[in-house]
């Protein structure tokens, strides 16, 4: 049970990634050209991106769920990215009633856009990974002190 705790908890807090991210790219189009709409675009585009990054995570868990962070290249990660977004195209077109036009409009969109979060999500956790303490199960005669922590001595 704690398994799948942890992968609802991961996918809800990559949902939550991508939405602030989609949010402030949502709200450009008002700072950068004063346009107003009845519709709060950061709203909008921040649930588009909270359910992205949901679905994004879902097919990561079903297709690489066994693999690390370290493990995973960066075009495939975007690869993956890119399909959750067709998927979003797809919910959103049928749930709003859209016609081939604009769902030819919207997918590409979406796609280019959760695979520009996909990579920059597999950077950060990449980035994060980097900081996390070193394996106790190893041999702890290896381990060194950063210059950092060296300073800190007495």
């Amino acid at each position: 049970m704690g398994k799948w705790l942890r992968r609802i908890r991961g996918a809800i807090g990559m949902g939550i990634t991508w939405g602030v991210a989609w949010g402030v790219v949502g709200s450009l189009p008002r700072w950068l050209f004063g346009f107003n709409t009845d519709v709060p675009f950061p709203l909008v585009f921040g649930v588009l991106g909270f359910i992205a990054g949901v679905i994004f995570s879902g097919l990561l868990m079903l297709t690489e769920g066994r693999r690390g962070f370290d493990q995973m290249s960066l075009p495939r990660f975007a690869a993956w990215g890119a399909v959750g977004g067709f998927l979003l195209s797809a919910i959103f077109t049928r749930a709003a009633s859209l016609g081939w036009a604009d769902a030819l409009a919207i997918a590409p969109t979406f796609a280019v856009a959760s695979a520009i979060c996909a990579s920059g999500s597999l950077a950060l956790a990449r980035r994060a990974g980097m900081r996390e303490l070193p394996d106790v199960r190893g041999d702890t005669a290896e381990a060194e002190l950063t210059d950092h922590e060296k300073r800190k001595l007495p």
